[in-house]
């Protein structure tokens, strides 16, 4: 799952650590896909490093089921099927762009349902120390924290989240991800193409979305 669909299961909290911690193994490889980190193995006195071991645990839990449920087998295959002729010729993935094409749609349907607001997402993110994100990546085993927190701040100034309420930046947000790994990976052609299934396959899942993340909450271990 994305940033808000994570965010969406603990959107009432009031530990800022903590939305952090659920939201902190895709932010860093975000910025760095060659850190690997597991502090959900660690213990820490500290507080608030402890809310975001916590978080970090949720995370895994979320994808978990995420990963296992009948949902995303259905609907990353149903994407793969209708994406793979708009890319041949693309070095991409269909499996690859079906997946994570099916996590921008989640997020972009919590956000134009009011199922959550990308504001009090980074409000959270806003509330929380520098030096304590840099304690607890550094316990984590981070060799150099700063690393992160220039992505992190550019992150946070950027706000890029709003825009996946435009159905039409989600085919963008989709080649700013597969830039990580291969050089233009669409033509411009090709751009449009997957815009025009997307648009279609988030249509067909608005009346049904909310299963998956009921389907999750149920199964969470408080």
């Amino acid at each position: 799952m994305n940033f808000l669909s994570h965010y969406y299961f603990d959107r009432d909290t009031s530990n800022c650590y903590h939305v952090l911690g659920t939201v902190l193994p895709d932010l860093l490889k975000n910025a760095d896909k060659n850190i690997v980190l597991h502090p959900e193995k660690l213990q820490h006195p500290h507080p608030a490093i402890r809310a975001m071991i916590g978080g970090w645990k949720k995370h895994l839990e979320i994808d978990r089921h995420f990963h296992s449920s009948d949902f995303f087998v259905t609907h990353s295959h149903q994407l793969k099927l209708q994406l793979r002729p708009v890319i041949e010729g693309s070095p991409v993935k269909p499996f690859f762009l079906g997946h994570i094409a099916l996590e921008l749609i989640l997020d972009s349907l919590l956000l134009t349902t009011g199922q959550v607001l990308a504001d009090d997402f980074y409000e959270h993110l806003n509330s929380c120390n520098q030096q304590i994100i840099s304690e607890f990546l550094a316990f984590s085993g981070m060799a150099h924290p700063e690393v992160f927190i220039r992505f992190f701040e550019k992150f946070k100034k950027e706000r890029y989240l709003h825009s996946y309420a435009q159905t039409e930046q989600i085919a963008y947000a989709l080649k700013r991800i597969c830039m990580r790994i291969w050089n233009n990976p669409f033509t411009p052609e090709q751009e449009a193409g997957i815009n025009d299934e997307i648009i279609t396959y988030r249509n067909k899942l608005e009346s049904v979305f909310m299963n998956i993340f009921d389907y999750i909450q149920v199964r969470l271990v408080d």
